[in-house]
């Protein structure tokens, strides 16, 4: 399941962000992968123990941790820390998947990457080129959203970057265990908990949404790793 969530980040925030961005140093992305993702990926980050970064990170997570959407198709457990990229001048990351582990730096910690994160910190008029393209079993997907806007993704979808060719593409991404493991039990829980706030929305709190409430709490205790 991909998904769009809209409005993460206020246009205030990216605004703020981005100036700290502009004016702070990249390094060469190639860092942070291994030898297979080194050999496809042509952009710069933020080193992972970079303070501004980590800065940065919390105010994405926080604003993370008020959005139901984005809690209703994620049921994030654990987080690596948001990091940052930029692509210019034909940079680009060639077909790849994430890896299935990750440490999260500072912890002594791993987290089994369930779900991967792109949130969007220009707008799509900003550059040419630089769609995020998924490939799933339904499909090739190409997404470009607008600044403070997220898209939502398995990890395990093969994905590219498609090269940059006009002004820069700046992005923080992320991934995330979910309390959940299976992508078909996420998906059914968030189906739910989408007709409940549909049903809550058109006629009130009624029996008929407790019912389902209840049938979707007993489902997510049933299903959940914690």
């Amino acid at each position: 399941m991909m998904l769009h969530v809209p409005d993460v980040l206020s246009a205030e925030q990216v605004h703020k962000i981005r100036a700290t961005l502009d004016a702070t140093d990249w390094v060469d992305g190639r860092e942070t992968v291994g030898d297979q993702g080194a050999q496809v990926k042509r952009n710069r980050q933020l080193p992972e123990q970079s303070p501004v970064g980590r800065e940065l990170g919390r105010v994405i997570l926080a604003a993370l941790s008020r959005n139901p959407l984005f809690f209703a198709a994620a049921l994030p457990l654990r987080f690596v820390p948001p990091l940052f990229n930029r692509y210019e001048g034909g940079e680009h990351y060639g077909l790849h998947v994430d890896g299935s582990v990750r440490a999260v730096p500072g912890t002594g910690e791993q987290l089994r990457t369930d779900l991967s994160c792109t949130l969007f910190l220009c707008n799509p008029e900003d550059y040419e080129g630089g769609e995020l393209e998924v490939v799933d079993t339904y499909g090739t997907h190409e997404v470009k959203l607008p600044a403070g806007d997220l898209i939502l993704y398995p990890s395990s979808s093969l994905h590219r970057v498609h090269p940059v060719t006009r002004g820069a593409r700046v992005c923080s991404f992320f991934w995330l265990q979910s309390m959940v493991r299976d992508e078909r039990q996420r998906a059914m829980l968030f189906e739910l908990d989408q007709v409940i706030q549909k049903l809550r929305g058109r006629v009130g709190e009624c029996e008929e949404s407790v019912a389902l409430t209840g049938q979707y709490h007993n489902l997510l205790r049933m299903w959940s790793e914690l």
